[in-house]
């Protein structure tokens, strides 16, 4: 996975201030300082996740948890709450360039949890999730996958694709009691559709 890079603009440095002096009474108007060379941009607002719904499933979901790679083998640590969905922190977000990535648990020793349903998702179903900046960005579902996770397709999830996608995961198949752990994952792959304001509307 590529890591993204940010570069900084570099502004000329502004001369020091004089010691201030007694104000002199003039009729002329005083002459506005022009500034030369480039000047610095704002910086960008960070924008997140912060609801998704995705109706077909029942899920209707806030606050969700930023989501890291494990350092040493690379792989999306899960969320540490089984009832929470997270989003890949260094991943865009939903609605901008690139496939965002959402990630969530099945289940645990007390049941089902929030992606338990995820498998039964079909082609067109609909998935909204809510930004930060107050946007709302509607998916429809292309396809759901099934892959052992030893053969996980890191270049299909995470590499570059055109125009903004989405990623669902979790995981699936047959349970391995000697690892605690399930034998494959399941992947959603969605693609953008025209937005739904009253998805959320109480």
């Amino acid at each position: 996975m590529a890591a993204a890079c940010l570069v900084a603009g570099c502004a000329a440095g502004a001369a020091q201030p004089h010691a201030p002096v007694a104000a002199e009474t003039s009729s002329t108007a005083p002459t506005t300082q022009q500034l030369s060379g480039p000047q610095p941009i704002p910086a960008k607002a960070v924008v997140t996740p912060i609801r998704v719904a995705i109706p077909a499933i029942g899920v209707r979901q806030s606050a969700l948890e930023a989501l890291t790679r494990d350092p040493g083998t690379g792989e999306l640590r899960p969320p540490v709450d089984f009832d929470r969905i997270g989003y890949y922190r260094e991943g865009p977000a939903p609605g901008d360039p690139g496939p965002a990535v959402l990630a969530g648990h099945v289940d645990d020793t007390t049941g089902p949890k929030v992606f338990f349903r995820l498998r039964e998702l079909k082609a067109g179903d609909q998935v909204t999730v809510t930004r930060s900046d107050g946007r709302d960005v509607l998916f429809h579902v292309d396809a759901v996958e099934q892959y052992p996770k030893d053969a996980f397709p890191t270049n299909a999830v995470y590499g570059p694709a055109p125009g903004s996608s989405l990623r669902l995961i979790t995981c699936g198949g047959t349970f391995d009691a000697a690892a605690r752990s399930y034998r494959d994952n399941i992947v959603v792959y969605a693609s953008p559709s025209r937005p739904n304001p009253h998805l959320f509307a109480s």
